[in-house]
């Protein structure tokens, strides 16, 4: 037994680190932090393999076991950097008093297509850039529910959060993604229309 499992813990990494790797650095922006998580996927799922079952495939199975570990990270980094807001804690000076963009404050015109902007790699590097502007309790809330979808209260119950602060973390996170990609992609890169 012993042996088949340092078989198949041979194969697992020759056959899916690379591409549970990819998986990770494209959510942490971190390559140390990616490589740590991988590598603690395969280490659970060799404490777990007797409970694999085999309804779903490896990959799935190391997946599911590797997005726990990056919402167990995002907790923790959220901790440090822990903060509660409550919604009508600050005035959104975008809006007027009927919730609509103020002409000066009113996005700009991204273009016809901008989700194939997302599979271009100088796009994730501005990306990874703006959200490291945020707070990390921010940027870990935004990764969970824009990136890995995760269900709103599934994030709420993991990073210890009400739904309404969760809103407002969103809230704020868009925006300010929005404001940096607007000026840091957008107006740089000539994909969109700006005013």
């Amino acid at each position: 037994m012993q042996q088949q499992l340092a078989r198949d813990a041979d194969r697992w990494v020759d056959e899916h680190s690379e591409y549970l790797y990819r998986y990770a650095f494209y959510r942490l922006n971190n390559k140390q932090q990616a490589q740590d998580l991988v590598q603690d996927t395969f280490v659970s799922a060799l404490g777990a393999y007797q409970n694999f079952k085999g309804k779903s495939s490896e990959r799935t199975w190391f997946v599911s076991i590797l997005k726990r570990k990056l919402i167990d990270y995002y907790r923790k980094s959220a901790r440090k950097d822990a903060y509660e807001v409550t919604p009508g804690e600050d005035s959104d000076s975008n809006f007027d008093s009927h919730g609509r963009w103020l002409d000066e404050r009113a996005p700009a015109d991204w273009g016809n297509h901008p989700e194939k902007a997302i599979h271009q790699n100088e796009f994730m590097k501005i990306l990874h850039q703006c959200l490291s502007f945020l707070s990390t309790r921010a940027a870990s809330v935004f990764m969970m529910k824009e990136i890995d979808e995760i269900e709103s209260d599934m994030i709420c119950k993991e990073m210890d959060i009400s739904p309404s602060n969760l809103w407002v973390l969103l809230h704020r996170a868009r925006t300010q993604l929005r404001s940096c990609l607007e000026a840091e992609w957008f107006e740089t890169s000539g994909q969109g229309n700006n005013r």
